[in-house]
């Protein structure tokens, strides 16, 4: 049996598409692909897909993992060329390795998220991150399955920047992780505040919904329009500062830490 690991993008119009459906589509696509799947036993046997926490719907990401079984050996790379003809748009698996020992789950202990605020002004936003960094706690209300629940996401939140978003720029030219350059961007006219955060990944998650709303209970921050949100790592925060990329052990390659392998 063989164990894969692989990191896909949610993007576009499909990240409005819940993760249900988004794990309808890779089994649909596994079947197209004629992928050697591990299944479960029992009376209705499924794929053996395990899927390390997924983003909200209509969150984008470039940063989700999604572990396979298989009971034939597969070349990662065949498999992922595969996978990418079958999926819809939107949906692009990025990389594929073969999984090493340690679990997959114990190498995702943060996310970095970037946060488009169109219509924010970069003062306004980065006087309410201020507020927000130094407070000792940022109480949030969320509706949950069992309920209204409060949770505290300043505990949760280890970094914030607040960077300028200039429409007039090309969107390779912004001052932002490269891993952001996603087609899914808000669109505006004048300059707005962009926040990119390291959140921990606690129970219960916090999410950038609730960092926003984080940022209204503290310092008042009310956006004037609809904010978009793309994860752009997963991993554990290394001795820099930075995140690690949570496959490369698995693939063996010395990488950036935007998670591309590097040259040579």
């Amino acid at each position: 049996m063989q164990k894969l690991r692989l990191r896909y993008a949610k993007r576009g119009r499909l990240r409005f598409t819940s993760h249900r459906d988004v794990a309808r589509s890779f089994e649909r696509a596994l079947r197209r692909a004629g992928v050697p799947m591990a299944y479960s036993q029992g009376f209705s046997p499924h794929p053996k897909v395990s899927w390390a926490g997924a983003v909200p719907t209509g969150v984008s990401s470039v940063a989700e993992y999604v572990e396979l079984q298989l009971v034939e050996r597969v070349e990662p790379e065949a498999l992922r060329a595969e996978l990418n003809a079958a999926l819809p748009d939107g949906i692009d698996v990025l990389e594929a390795a073969e999984a090493r020992p340690g679990a997959l789950a114990d190498r995702l202990e943060v996310s970095r998220w970037r946060i488009d605020l169109p219509g924010t002004d970069v003062a306004e936003l980065r006087d309410a991150v201020t507020a927000l960094m130094a407070a000792d706690t940022a109480l949030v209300e969320r509706m949950t399955k069992d309920g209204r629940r409060t949770i505290d996401a300043r505990a949760a939140l280890l970094s914030a920047e607040v960077q300028t978003a200039h429409p007039e720029v090309a969107e390779s030219d912004q001052n932002s992780v490269a891993t952001a350059q996603v087609d899914d961007w808000p669109k505006a006219s004048e300059p707005y505040g962009i926040l990119v955060t390291v959140v921990r990944q606690t129970t219960p998650v916090v999410r950038p919904d609730d960092v926003l709303s984080a940022l209204r209970v503290v310092a008042g921050l009310e956006p004037s329009a609809a904010a978009s949100a793309t994860r752009l790592e997963q991993g554990r925060l290394d001795g820099g500062g930075g995140i690690a990329d949570p496959l490369a052990q698995d693939s063996g390659a010395e990488r950036s830490p935007a998670g591309e392998p590097t040259a040579g």
